[in-house]
Formats: C-alpha cells, structure tokens, sequence
C-alpha cells in the first residue's frame, strides 16, 4: 500500500509498519525482523495470558487481587485505584511469591480510571501465584509460543517485550481471529469495563468517559485520539511510550502495526492518525 509510506517522513530512524487482515498481513513497510522495545504495546498480550488463565480456570477474573475490593478486572482494566508506577523495579516484579502490591492506592475499586504499569506488575505476581510458574514462562506456554513469536521478554508484565514487526502482526491476527480464546471472551476483553469512569490518556489528556476494556484501549468517541477519524468507535487496541501501536478495526477487519526506534511524542499524536486515516482511505477505493 502507498500509505503506507508515509513513514519515510517520520523523525525516526527506523520504522517497521504492516497492515493485516484475518489472512495474514495485506502490505508493510520496513525490516520485518528487526526488534524493538514495545513498551506498553505489551500489555495486551499480557491481557491475553490472562484470558487464557481464565479460560482454562488458572484465574478468575473477578477473585481478589490487588488492593482490597480489587480484582484482576479491575487491574486489566486501570480501575484499580493502584497508582501509575512506582520508578525502579525488581527485575522480575511476576515472580510467584512475590507481593507487589504495597503500594497505597490513591482511588477505592472502580471509581477512576488511573494508567497503572504498577497495576500490572501486580497482575502478573497474581497470575504467577495461582499459575505456580513466573509470570513470563507462563506468557511464553500460553501465548508466544502458540503463536509462533519470538518476541523476548525482560521481566515486567506491563512493558517487558521486544520483538519484530512480524511477531506483532501475529498478535494482530490473533485479535482478529482468536484461536488462544473464544471469539465470546475477547469479545468480553474488548467490550467497556466499568462504564463511565474518567480518566487520563496518557499524551491526549482528560477523557470522560476514557473507556477501556481488560487490557486494551477502546477508541470508543475520545477526542484527541491516537488512531484516525476514519477509524471506527469499536476500534481497539494500544500504544508503547517507545513509539509503537497496534490498532484493530472490527468494522474494516484489518489492523495496523507499527514499530519504530523514536520515543513517544508530539510527532507521533500528529503522525499515527494521519497514518490510519491515509491507510484506512486507501482501502475503501
């Protein structure tokens, strides 16, 4: 795709970008291979773990975990009222028998919605105690190597994965198609958790309502957003302060990669729409 291109004109010095359907990627642009830091881009394959966990009966989505009167809804969700982090980390804050969760929340249980990484620290030292493994053997047997990627993790639930263009067109594909899951439990992991609560989306400021789902952002009406004004409201997916986002758009049945080596910034609330909006017009000619 032409669109695609526009990429050559972004301030990074490198870039890998793809856009895939339920039949594999359509068109990319740049080193397929190359590995890059995803940054928070991890946080919906953890979310996918946790499904998996819960499918199996590893887990509960709705058993105590996290502060009093929280769950791993709640932490999916960044309803918590965990805080968004807490600086340095032990490097593997997942391991079983390891309590991460002292620190003080600052909101009761589904009242606001606060971007934790330190959340899902907490979440994967959850999983790791009722899975008996650490957290990142347990997402290496339950989603990475199921879908062929090779993607390597460093030890943090929430951040922790580097990896190819093409190891994250194999997450877009399995989102969507889910062969990890039931189309009806993604479906549930794509669908608002605790409606109505405000909050901050990290680079675009004050939502309200700022909607997500168990570990993936919902486009839903937000405005600024970093995916395009031609995307649809049921668009979900996530961005990594490393420059990276998936985006995936039920009503077209693509999904859009894209990694790059340049931090998150004022370029790229500028550059990511423009994109999806470029890619999205291209595909409805």
């Amino acid at each position: 795709m032409n669109s695609l291109r526009a990429v050559e004109s972004w301030p990074a010095e490198n870039v890998s970008v793809g856009l895939a359907s339920v039949d594999g990627p359509i068109s990319t642009f740049g080193d397929r291979s190359r590995e890059y830091r995803w940054a928070s881009l991890t946080k919906p394959v953890t979310a996918l773990a946790c499904l998996v966990a819960a499918e199996e009966g590893t887990i509960d989505l709705d058993e105590p975990a996290g502060p009093p009167g929280s769950t791993f809804r709640h932490l999916l969700a960044h309803a918590s009222g965990l805080p968004p982090g807490l600086g340095a980390q032990p490097a593997d804050p997942s391991a079983p028998g390891r309590r991460t969760g002292g620190s003080s929340p600052i909101a009761r249980p589904g009242d606001r919605r606060i971007y934790s990484d330190h959340g899902f620290d907490v979440l994967g030292a959850a999983l790791a105690e009722h899975a008996e493994m650490t957290f990142g053997d347990y997402l290496r047997e339950a989603v990475l190597r199921p879908l062929g990627i090779g993607a390597r993790y460093d030890g943090r639930p929430g951040s922790g994965l580097h990896g190819s263009l093409d190891d994250l067109l194999a997450v877009a594909r399995e989102l969507l198609a889910p062969t990890l899951v039931s189309a009806e439990t993604l479906a549930e992991a794509t669908t608002v958790a605790f409606p109505g609560l405000a909050g901050v989306l990290p680079g675009f400021g004050r939502q309200e309502p700022n909607d997500w789902g168990l570990g993936f952002e919902l486009r839903d009406r937000k405005q600024p957003h970093w995916t395009g004004a031609r995307n649809s409201e049921r668009t979900f997916g996530h961005f990594g302060r490393s420059g990276t986002f998936l985006w995936v758009d039920p009503e077209p049945g693509v999904a859009l990669a894209c990694l790059t080596d340049l931090e998150f910034g004022k370029w790229a609330t500028e550059a990511w729409p423009q994109l999806s909006d470029a890619v999205l017009s291209e595909l409805d000619r």
